[in-house]
C-alpha cells in the first residue's frame, strides 16, 4: 500500500486528491496532511483519513484545532511541521499542492529524503528548476506531474524517446477573457476573473489563468520536467479544454491526450503510475462532442505570457523573480488594491530592475524571491 503525504490538503488539488484516495482505499493510505489555516476542513479530513500527523502552518489555526481535537493524530505547526510532513519516515509519495513559492523547501526536503513527488506546485520548478531536477536525479526520485497539461505531455511520451520531440504543444483555455482587447480589460473585476469557463480552481490560479501567467509558469515547468529548450515549447489556445496538451515528434506525428476537464484523472495517474485504475468519473462522448478549436495566444493584449518566456530564456534567478512579482501583484489585485492590468506592470517593473544571478544556489533563489516581493510592494505603493 502506498503511503501519501498531501501538502496543501484543503485547497482545490488537495481536496480532489483525497477524493481519489478515498475511492482507492485498498491502494493508498494518508500518513500526513498539511494546510495553511483552514482548521475546520483539516479537522474533517483528519477524522476521515486518520493520518499520523497533520500540520497547520498558521499557529493560531493550529492552536484552535489543538484545543478542539482529542484524537490520535499529532498536530504540528509552522514551517517545521511542514517539513516533518514532507520527510515522514512512513511516507512513499509526497503530493505537493501548496500555492506558490512556499512549496519549494518542503519539496526539496522530500526529495532529499528519497520520497517520490507528485507535483502540483509548478512554482517549485519555476523558481528552482535546475536545483530540483538535479537533486531528484541524484536521489533517484521520480517527479510525476499533476497539472493536467504536463500529465498529458507525460502520457504522450510514454515509450517515446525525448530526443525525438519536435515540439511540445501546451494547451490553454484562454480563460474568461479570451478574445478581449486591452480596452475591454481596463475595468475587469475580481468576480469577472474568477468565472473560469471550464475549471474549478483556487482564486490565485484562476486569476493567473485569466492573465495567461499560469500558462507562462507552465511553460517554464515543462522546460524542466521534459528537458526541452523553450524554442520547442509552444502555447496553443484551446477553449474547450478537451485536448490537455500534445507532443509533435520529428516525423510530424502528433500525439494528444484528451479527456474531460477533471483534475482527478491526472491526480490519480500521478499516484498510480505506471498503472491505470478504473474510475467512475465522467468520460468523453465523441458522438456528441462539438468542434475542437485551436489558435495562437494573444501576446499583445495578454503580455504576461511573453514575460514568462523572457524569464525562462534568460534563466538564473529571473524565473523566480517573475513568479514572486506575479504572486504579489495577484494578491494585491484580489485584495482590491490594484486594477487588473496593473498586474502586468508590476511584474515587468520588478523584472526590469532585477540583476540576474546565473547558476543560483538555494540561498540565491530565496534571496531573489524576497527581494522581488519587497520590490513589488514598493511598486504597489506607487500605484493609484
Amino acid at each position: 500500500m502506498q503511503s501519501i503525504a498531501i501538502l496543501g490538503s484543503t485547497g482545490s488539488i488537495g481536496t480532489q486528491s483525497l477524493e481519489v484516495i478515498a475511492a482507492n482505499q485498498d491502494q493508498f493510505c494518508v500518513t500526513a496532511l498539511a494546510a495553511y489555516h483552514n482548521d475546520i476542513l483539516l479537522e474533517k479530513q483528519i477524522e476521515y483519513f486518520n493520518p499520523k500527523i497533520a500540520v497547520l502552518v498558521d499557529k493560531n489555526a493550529a492552536d484552535r484545532l489543538t484545543r478542539r481535537y482529542s484524537g490520535s493524530t499529532i498536530i504540528l505547526t509552522g514551517e517545521e511541521g511542514l517539513l516533518e510532513a514532507a520527510i515522514h519516515e512512513n511516507v512513499n509519495t509526497v503530493l505537493t499542492s501548496l500555492v506558490g513559492f512556499a512549496g519549494l523547501k518542503p519539496t526539496l526536503a522530500a526529495i532529499k529524503a528519497g520520497k517520490h513527488i507528485a507535483l502540483a506546485n509548478k512554482e517549485t520548478l519555476v523558481a528552482a528548476g535546475e536545483l530540483v531536477t538535479q537533486l531528484a536525479q541524484d536521489n533517484h526520485v521520480k517527479i510525476l506531474p499533476v497539472d493536467s497539461e504536463h500529465s498529458a505531455i507525460f502520457q504522450c511520451l510514454q515509450g517515446e524517446s525525448r530526443k525525438k520531440i519536435n515540439r511540445i504543444l501546451l494547451t490553454a483555455s484562454g480563460g474568461p477573457f479570451h478574445g478581449l482587447k486591452r480596452e475591454e480589460l481596463e475595468h475587469v473585476t475580481i468576480e469577472d476573473c474568477l468565472r473560469h469557463p471550464n475549471w474549478s480552481m483556487g482564486k490565485k490560479i484562476t486569476v493567473d489563468s485569466s492573465t495567461l501567467a499560469n500558462k507562462g509558469l507552465e511553460v517554464i515547468e515543462a522546460r524542466w520536467l521534459f528537458d526541452v529548450p523553450y524554442s520547442q515549447i509552444e502555447v496553443v489556445v484551446h477553449p474547450q479544454s478537451i485536448v490537455h496538451s500534445m507532443v509533435e515528434f520529428v516525423d510530424g506525428s502528433v500525439m494528444a491526450q484528451l479527456g474531460k476537464p477533471d483534475m482527478r484523472v491526472p491526480i490519480q495517474y500521478a499516484l498510480t503510475y505506471p498503472e491505470r485504475f478504473a474510475t467512475e468519473y465522467p468520460k468523453l462522448d465523441f458522438k456528441t462532442l462539438s468542434a475542437l478549436t485551436f489558435s495562437a495566444p494573444d501576446m499583445v493584449n495578454f503580455p504576461i505570457l511573453p514575460l514568462a518566456f523572457t524569464a525562462g530564456n534568460t534563466g538564473g534567478t529571473l524565473p523566480c523573480v517573475f513568479n514572486a512579482a506575479n504572486e504579489e501583484a495577484v494578491y494585491a489585485f484580489l485584495q482590491g488594491k490594484i486594477r487588473y492590468l496593473d498586474i502586468f506592470l508590476v511584474i515587468r517593473s520588478v523584472m526590469e530592475s532585477h540583476k540576474v544571478t546565473m547558476m543560483p544556489d538555494l540561498n540565491d533563489i530565496c534571496s531573489a524571491d524576497l527581494w522581488s516581493r519587497v520590490q513589488a510592494q514598493e511598486i504597489l505603493k506607487a500605484i493609484k
